[in-house]
């Protein structure tokens, strides 16, 4: 029983060590941007957050070059990111710090589109606005969202310099 103690607190103590190093719920965290430099990305799925059930549900969304897919881009210098929603242009500053970086100052062009479409793309710009972390594996990147969404990409043909 004294060992069970023990093993728990131990335990315990564990967790509460690893609660210190996890960043704040306010704390975005992604790649040092030099690791997206002149690289192109397609959202290719979008998973919604579990229901009740726990189901993961994936939002339909356009693939493919003739449904006009969600794409972005990170530049060469590292300082910024465009793209297309699939109905408009948008464009945004990354700021860098010890997490990696943000996403700032985002602006997009304001042509109108089906409702679905116009829908889709405030959901994304919002997504993109309040993401909690990316990670980036190989040529697959995850965008998480604050409210558990996923956004997967997946790279692309380089940006030509």
């Amino acid at each position: 029983m004294a060992f069970f103690l023990m093993l728990s607190c131990l335990g315990l103590s564990l967790l509460t060590a690893c609660a210190n190093i996890i960043p704040p719920c306010t704390a975005k965290t992604s790649p040092p941007s030099s690791e997206l430099r002149n690289t192109k990305w397609e959202l290719i799925r979008w998973n919604l957050p579990p229901n009740s059930s726990g189901e993961v549900r994936a939002r339909q969304i356009p693939q493919g070059e003739s449904s006009n897919p969600i794409q972005m881009s990170f530049d060469s210098s590292g300082q910024q990111l465009s793209g297309f929603t699939g109905c408009n242009r948008f464009t945004a500053a990354l700021d860098e710090d010890s997490r990696g970086f943000t996403l700032n100052k985002i602006a997009a062009t304001k042509m109108a589109c089906a409702a679905p479409r116009m829908e889709l793309e405030n959901d994304f710009l919002y997504e993109l606005n309040d993401y909690r972390t990316i990670v980036r594996d190989g040529d697959r990147m995850l965008m998480i969202g604050n409210d558990r969404e996923v956004l997967t990409f997946a790279q692309r043909n380089p940006i030509k310099k």
